[in-house]
């Protein structure tokens, strides 16, 4: 019998790729409008090569921009004025830009309805991660102790002990939880090897194709809704 339905965050509740161009894009926008003498194109490669190789988690992207830009600083202003002006930008693209998916509330509100658990499995830093679930406005739809975050609790996906652990801390068996993510190797695969239902949730995927191993595979929620009034 399911009795919890736990959804990974990033390109499942909305579309965190797409988001995260639109904010870069704001932000060397304003780091050229501040002083930056570098056309807007070859800023925002140089700002995609640093978030690849430094990850987008770090914390200094844009002084790494202006240094590999500009290593003698003759081709901008005051630095610290662009920096910040790339910082505010990218905030404010968040504040203003970061919404789920318009399914995503309705089918929040009908898993509670039916009484089970409903709650996140997700990775990444733990402020990050509960700042994307303040922005989103889905916590109200979520039970507090379902939410997990792979930095609170010192397990990353795709490590099936992650999954484990948040159906242990539910009380649950994993044949009571279903999991819905993006990411076959990362969401599906370690939900699966434990004997949960596992969920593809393609629209904003990286992968394509139906030859993914899950236990359903859907394209909006609106379908995964339809799939849940079987069980």
């Amino acid at each position: 019998m399911l009795k919890a339905v736990l959804f990974d965050i990033d390109d499942t509740l909305f579309p965190t790729s797409q988001f995260a161009l639109q904010a870069r894009r704001d932000a060397v926008s304003a780091m050229v409008a501040t002083g930056l003498q570098f056309p807007e194109e070859i800023v925002l490669a140089e700002l995609l090569e640093v978030i690849t190789e430094f990850s987008s988690n770090y914390d200094h992207h844009f002084n790494k921009l202006l240094n590999r830009l500009d290593p003698k600083g003759e081709r901008h202003q005051n630095p610290a004025l662009i920096v910040a002006a790339g910082v505010a930008a990218y905030h404010d693209s968040k504040f203003h830009n970061l919404r789920p998916f318009g399914d995503v509330v309705p089918l929040m509100e009908y898993i509670r309805a039916r009484g089970w658990l409903c709650g996140i499995v997700t990775q990444g830093w733990t402020t990050k991660q509960a700042e994307k679930l303040i922005r989103l406005g889905v916590v109200p739809y979520l039970d507090r102790d379902a939410i997990f975050i792979s930095d609170t609790i010192g397990i990353n996906k795709p490590n099936p002990k992650l999954y484990q652990l948040a159906a242990r801390s539910l009380d649950l068996v994993p044949s009571q939880v279903m999991y819905v993510g993006d990411n076959p190797d990362h969401d599906l695969a370690p939900a699966l090897k434990l004997g949960m239902a596992a969920v593809w949730a393609k629209r904003s995927s990286k992968w394509q194709g139906d030859d993914v191993d899950a236990t359903h595979i859907v394209d909006d929620f609106v379908e995964l809704r339809e799939i849940l009034e079987g069980y």
